[in-house]
């Protein structure tokens, strides 16, 4: 989910609430998205990466609650390594491009 998505903008109504509703889940991941906004504040280059990730996962069902799960216990650790002052850098694994 977009973080700007979460804001109504000052030219919708003022009778909606300043927030949308979100579920205990939604709310965990937002807070957990402010906290590796923070983590990565110091570390150049990590605050895109961080976006970008968040973003691409944004996409998954809401109904994918075990996978949901699972990215956001993934995250939790990653969030350690993150704090860890020692860390340089972001590792990944991805999908390897086919040539067609």
């Amino acid at each position: 989910m977009y973080y700007n998505q979460l804001f109504i903008t000052p030219t919708e109504s003022h009778s909606e609430p300043l927030m949308s509703r979100h579920s205990k889940m939604q709310q965990q991941v937002l807070a957990l998205y402010r906290q590796f906004l923070q983590a990565g504040r110091d570390k150049p280059g990590f605050i895109p990466r961080i976006r970008d990730e968040f973003r691409e996962n944004s996409r998954i069902k809401k109904k994918d609650v075990m996978h949901i799960e699972y990215l956001f216990r993934r995250a939790q650790r990653q969030l350690e390594q993150l704090r860890d002052v020692n860390t340089k850098q972001l590792g990944s694994f991805s999908k390897p491009k086919t040539d067609r």
